[in-house]
């Protein structure tokens, strides 16, 4: 429950971030956030913490928290926070997490390339999910993943229409908390054209990753094509 009470005020802050209220780029100290939000300082440290880690804001010792201009700038629509790297936990926009429309759901036998990055066998049939992500009527992304069947023996396709990882934690008890990720450019297809209404001469922002259960278990390979404006990923790092 203390996980669930910090991810809902990370989603607090971050809109009333989102939406200027915090003028002076500074947010209110740990026992206030505290007590106006009726929840232990612990839960805000937590919080506090990861939002730092995310590049959200940052501390300065001796005068408080405050918010990362970089991040407003950007406005970035993609965020992985916490321990669930589900696309659909770590896209919003204005506060706002994206609509989901399944364009295909199926069964296949798995390439040599899903064999190699899911460590499959040859007879280790897999789901390739295929879905369109929007910002209200904005198409923003395709997603394509594939997924073994013997890990999620009962996928379907009402399922899929949500957070395929949410239904893993609660379904099965398991969590996906790694994952390898490629970000590259090129130029966009027919198909990207047609679903994320680009023109033929613009480009597409292509993230591949494979993600793991927390026992290392490869769980899911996943191809997003992204819409070049929605293309905006922050990252922050220590430097040492």
């Amino acid at each position: 429950m203390a996980e669930l009470i910090y991810k809902q005020l990370i989603s607090k802050l971050k809109k009333r971030i989102t939406a200027n209220e915090f003028p002076d780029m500074k947010l209110p100290d740990e026992r206030s956030l505290s007590e106006t939000y009726e929840i232990s300082r612990s839960s805000v440290k937590r919080a506090l913490g990861q939002m730092a880690s995310d590049g959200i804001i940052f501390k300065k010792r001796g005068s408080g928290t405050f918010i990362n201009p970089l991040y407003l700038k950007n406005k970035t629509v993609f965020n992985y926070a916490g321990t669930n790297l589900g696309v659909t936990d770590g896209f919003e926009m204005n506060g706002k997490s994206p609509k989901v429309k399944v364009l295909s759901f199926e069964v296949i036998a798995p390439s040599e390339d899903l064999q190699r990055n899911l460590f499959l066998n040859a007879d280790d049939f897999v789901y390739k999910i295929v879905r369109l992500r929007l910002f209200e009527k904005t198409p923003f992304m395709i997603e394509t993943g594939y997924i073994p069947i013997k890990i999620v023996p009962n996928l379907s396709r009402v399922i899929v229409k949500g957070s395929i990882f949410n239904y893993l934690e609660d379904a099965q008890n398991q969590a996906v908390t790694k994952s390898s990720i490629s970000i590259y450019a090129e130029p966009s297809t027919e198909n990207d054209q047609a679903l994320l209404d680009l023109k033929s001469t613009e480009p597409v922002s292509i993230m591949d990753g494979i993600f793991f259960l927390d026992d290392g278990t490869p769980f899911e390979y996943s191809s997003m094509r992204f819409h070049y404006k929605f293309s905006k990923f922050n990252t922050f790092m220590s430097v040492k």
